[in-house]
């Protein structure tokens, strides 16, 4: 069978990219031809995703195309004769971004409403997450189901030598780590704040690490830096890396106590498995997917009660039994994020398309 796949666009580093050509390398072992097929694609991937133009891409027996945001492929997706099997990885709404950037805002309601248009022109609609697939059995989709992200965890697990980095984290203090985009959603500022019943309530030695792109929505991050500001929290406390390079993401794990996230919207998250994968407790604020991630493993809180979660952090960070339960745990978790699950996943797929899902 030929299972092609598309991305919009193929950036190295990328959870839905990297997660389709994990796939295509999981199908192509079972015996199926399979290609990854992108409108951009990163210099370095080129041969190894194929440009969307070329004809084969619509020759698919079964495509797969992973929605993210709105583009060119949804029209030329529902036009497919055959085999149309969607994958969502979730829109943020739009409001995340009305106070700070109206050009996002409209781009997310664009994206909305190009995934609504697929209603009715799908064999099977699936959520990379079972938050994501109730969404899509809101929206009118039907033949729906669940299929996780194919997550590449050896990145942060390979060992990686960066000695001036580790000199800088292992000085002491108890690194705090946070991985993504600096977004709304992700709700930053929460972090900030968080420190300051941390320090307040807890302890004074501590360090709030944030890797991931900055630039995104500007106006944003220069709120976040303003509050760091307010609060007159030391700046060296707070690191804003930008993106780096899988080596030193890995380090970034490694000498993390606590893996944290505050976040407001997730359709799946995959920095919780790289945390899990790295054994770095997790907490974290339990909302839209992050549940359906953890599974039961980390500690997830909710109401957002700040003095509750400086508390929570506190003990995942010095409470030895307690990290050991946690990561036990976590470790079990992990599991059923294997290829294994993936291969099964896939074949029920193949199965139910040549069964003639409709």
């Amino acid at each position: 069978m030929i299972v092609n796949q598309w991305v919009p666009a193929a950036h190295r580093g990328d959870a839905v990219g990297d997660s389709a050509r994990r796939v295509r390398d999981l199908l192509r072992g079972m015996g199926h031809q399979s290609d990854v097929f992108a409108l951009t694609i990163d210099d370095d991937l080129h041969g190894d995703v194929r440009p969307f133009a070329e004809p084969e891409s619509r020759r698919g027996d079964l495509t797969i195309f992973h929605f993210a945001l709105v583009s060119p492929m949804t029209a030329e997706f529902a036009q497919l004769p055959r085999g149309r099997v969607l994958q969502y990885h979730n829109v943020t709404p739009a409001h995340f971004f009305g106070p700070w950037d109206p050009a996002m805002f409209r781009l997310a309601e664009l994206s909305r409403d190009d995934l609504r248009s697929l209603v009715g022109h799908t064999d099977i609609a699936l959520g990379d997450s079972d938050y994501n697939r109730q969404e899509l059995e809101r929206l009118g989709f039907t033949n729906t189901g669940v299929f996780p992200i194919a997550v590449d965890l050896s990145r942060v697990t390979a060992p990686s030598a960066r000695p001036a980095l580790e000199a800088v984290l292992n000085d002491g203090l108890e690194n705090f780590l946070f991985v993504g985009r600096i977004a709304p959603n992700k709700k930053i500022e929460d972090h900030i704040r968080l420190a300051e019943f941390y320090k307040r309530y807890v302890d004074e030695r501590y360090r709030f690490i944030f890797v991931g792109k900055t630039d995104g929505v500007p106006r944003y991050y220069n709120m976040v830096r303003a509050l760091i500001a307010e609060f007159q929290m030391p700046p060296d406390r707070f690191i804003f890396t930008g993106p780096v390079p899988d080596e030193e993401l890995a380090v970034y794990y490694r000498t993390a106590s606590v893996y944290l996230s505050l976040s407001e919207h997730e359709g799946f998250c995959v920095p919780l498995l790289e945390a899990m994968a790295a054994d770095v407790p997790v907490l974290a604020y339990a909302s839209t997917a992050v549940p359906d991630t953890l599974g039961g493993a980390g500690i997830s809180f909710a109401p957002k009660d700040l003095e509750y979660a400086a508390e929570l952090l506190g003990e995942l960070a010095f409470n030895d039994r307690l990290r050991a339960s946690v990561i036990a745990g976590q470790r079990r978790r992990l599991k059923d994020f294997g290829d294994h699950r993936i291969i099964r996943e896939l074949e029920q797929l193949v199965g139910r398309t040549q069964g003639g899902a409709s």
